[in-house]
């Protein structure tokens, strides 16, 4: 036995206790990670949060969309 390592000394029961702790400070900072992972996902997937916060922007390319596809029905609608 090397008296360095405290692992060698140490019981089964012990050893066990202590595995189970840190799979549980795992699963915890996993959970905890995945939580944090899902609310910073939602806030950049808002959609309406993103309108609001750049509604001049959504205006213009809704007005240029629009005016586009007027232009082109128009055109279908004109040609003989």
């Amino acid at each position: 036995m090397n008296p360095a390592n405290p692992f060698d000394q140490a019981p089964a029961e012990v050893l066990e206790q202590r595995a189970a702790e840190q799979r549980q400070r795992i699963d915890n900072s996993v959970n905890e990670l995945k939580s944090s992972l899902r609310e910073t996902v939602r806030e950049h997937l808002d959609v309406e949060n993103y309108a609001r916060s750049h509604i001049w922007q959504v205006v213009a390319v809704t007005s240029i969309m629009a005016l586009v596809s007027g232009y082109g029905v128009a055109g279908m609608l004109s040609r003989r």
